[in-house]
C-alpha cells in the first residue's frame, strides 16, 4: 500500500449486503435454492464480458436476463415474469452483515471519508443503509452505470477517485471479492478483504493489504498500522 487512505470505498453486493435469502426468492418460485448463487455468478460473468468488449450495461437488466434463462431451464412451474419479477425484487429487500453498521460506525469516527462503488444501483445501496440508520456516515454511494464499465476495469475505480477528488494512491477498497480485490490494486488502491467464510485467497489475484473476518476489525487493522 502506497499511503495511508483518506477515503474508504465500499463494494456493496455480499460485501455490505447478505444475498443468502436470494435462495428463499428461487425457492418460492419453485427453483433450486443453490441455483441462487449460479445467477449472480453468471450476472457477473455477463457484466464483466461487456465492459472487456468496451461497453457497459445495467445491472438490473443483466440480472433479469440472465434469470430468465436460467429459470427456463430450471422447470419452474410458476409464470416466468411473474417468477422473474419476485426474485429481481429481492435485491431491494436485503438486509446488512451484522458486522457492518458498527463498522462502518468506526471508521467513519476515525476520520476516513466513506463513499460505496457498487456494480449494481446506487438505489439498493439507499435502501440498505436507510433501515439500519448509516446512511449518514457515507459521503457518496456511487455506481458503475456511471462509470465506463464494471469493477474490476481500471475505469470504474479511476471514476469513483475522480468524483472523490483524491489520487486512486488515497483510497482503500474493502470487498469480499478476491477478483475485486485485485482490480483495484492493479487500479493503485490500497485494498482490505473481509474473509467472513474463511477460505483461501487466490494466488493468481494481487493479496490484499488487509485481511479481516469482518469489517468490524478493519478500524484496529488499519490503527496498528498506522494508516
Amino acid at each position: 500500500m502506497n499511503s495511508a487512505p483518506s477515503v474508504i470505498v465500499f463494494d456493496v453486493n455480499e460485501t455490505l449486503s447478505d444475498m443468502s435469502p436470494m435462495g428463499d426468492r428461487f425457492a418460492e418460485v419453485g427453483a433450486p435454492a443453490p441455483l441462487a448463487k449460479l445467477w449472480f455468478a453468471t450476472l457477473l460473468r455477463d457484466g464483466f464480458a461487456l465492459t472487456a468488449a468496451g461497453g457497459n450495461g445495467a445491472f438490473a437488466e443483466i440480472g433479469a436476463k440472465a434469470l430468465r434463462g436460467l429459470l427456463a431451464n430450471a422447470g419452474i412451474e410458476t409464470d416466468l415474469d411473474t417468477a422473474v419479477e419476485h426474485v429481481m425484487a429481492g435485491m431491494a429487500g436485503l438486509g446488512l452483515h451484522p458486522d457492518v453498521p458498527e463498522g462502518v460506525r468506526a471508521l467513519r469516527t476515525a476520520g476516513y471519508r466513506l463513499v460505496t462503488l457498487t456494480n449494481g444501483s446506487a438505489q439498493v445501496a439507499e435502501k440498505l443503509f436507510g433501515p439500519a440508520g448509516i446512511r449518514d456516515q457515507f459521503e457518496r454511494l456511487l455506481s458503475v452505470e456511471d462509470a465506463p464499465g464494471w469493477k474490476p476495469a481500471r475505469a470504474a475505480y479511476d471514476y469513483a477517485a475522480g468524483v472523490c477528488a483524491v489520487a486512486p494512491e488515497q483510497m482503500l477498497l474493502v470487498a469480499v471479492h478476491p477478483w475485486d480485490i485485485h482490480g483495484a490494486a492493479q487500479a493503485g488502491l490500497g485494498t482490505a478483504w473481509i474473509n467472513r467464510t474463511g477460505g483461501s485467497y487466490p494466488g493468481y489475484f494481487t493479496a490484499p493489504d488487509y485481511t479481516v473476518a469482518s469489517l468490524e476489525e478493519l478500524p484496529g487493522e488499519l490503527s496498528a498500522s498506522g494508516a
